[in-house]
């Protein structure tokens, strides 16, 4: 069980990262490049709940041109610290074909939920599945599929901050976070 006193204790000894500031400024870049890649092509931004959030949130003002919005829930953490079995929560409501879609995710770590996600846009007939995160970890193994949009690398250590969680908690961290300890 999580405690507010365990939770204190994880923050309190967390190494920041990134700042707001630098945050802010990769999610800027994120948008130029994304703007300059997917205007005209009536994209489709589907955000990856829960982690997606706060990136998605900041993203989409700074993308000035049409688009939709929205969302697919899958997880493979589900509140604990190591991955599992990918499980289903909720599927984009609108249709993918023809669509350029971005996925719009907070971290690709080892890249399994992102993969699949990518996947299933395609079987459901996308034209593209771009994949945009707020964070890519360098791994020294290959991942299953790669990010074309990527705000800020970190090595392969447990975050969390802007939308990336410590048990379903401190997503609301203002930065980004490196627990010293689990």
């Amino acid at each position: 069980m999580t405690t507010l006193a365990h939770l204190a204790e994880v923050r309190a000894a967390a190494e920041l990262l990134y700042s707001c500031a630098e945050v802010e400024s990769a999610i800027c870049r994120v948008a130029a490049e994304l703007s300059r890649r997917v205007a005209g092509s009536n994209p489709l931004v589907v955000t990856v709940l829960d982690g997606g959030i706060i990136f998605c949130g900041k993203l989409l003002p700074l993308l000035d041109f049409p688009l939709q919005l929205d969302s697919v829930s899958v997880s493979r953490y589900r509140g604990e610290t190591q991955g599992s079995s990918l499980q289903w929560r909720l599927h984009p409501k609108t249709p993918l074909a023809g669509r350029t879609v971005v996925l719009v995710d907070d971290v690709l770590d080892e890249g399994h939920t992102l993969a699949e996600l990518q996947r299933y846009c395609v079987e459901q007939g996308a034209a593209v599945a771009l994949i945009a995160v707020l964070i890519e970890k360098r791994l020294p193994r290959a991942k299953p599929c790669r990010a074309d949009f990527v705000g800020l690398e970190a090595d392969d250590r447990y975050l969390f901050g802007y939308g990336m969680d410590y048990r379903n908690y401190l997503r609301n961290a203002a930065g980004i976070y490196a627990c010293t300890h689990l």
